[in-house]
């Protein structure tokens, strides 16, 4: 299970998305499913209580860099996220762990 939570998201558009919707991102291990995101995320933070679980695949996107002995090209890495919506009153301090 401790596999499975990659780290918290925190974008300015992301946090947004957690003050009006109750919602809060999390990059999650590539074969990880909803239910074992659920519970990662309950078992990290036993306080709250994760009603949705949704998942998404950010493809990776193709870089290159002009260098002395030509054109070197390459993709960065896939990414898988998890968007978790928790109980209305709940919320998680993602600062409070630093």
């Amino acid at each position: 299970m401790n596999n499975v939570l990659i780290k918290p998201l925190v974008t300015e558009k992301l946090t947004v998305i957690q003050e009006k919707l109750n919602q809060y991102a999390f990059e999650v291990a590539f074969k990880a499913t909803k239910n074992d995101v659920k519970k990662a995320v309950e078992e990290k933070y036993p306080e709250v209580t994760v009603i949705k679980v949704r998942t998404l695949i950010m493809p990776g996107k193709p870089k290159g860099r002009h260098t002395k002995s030509g054109f070197l090209s390459g993709r960065s890495r896939q990414v898988k996220k998890a968007l978790i919506s928790l109980k209305a009153g709940q919320e998680i301090d993602f600062f409070s762990e630093i």
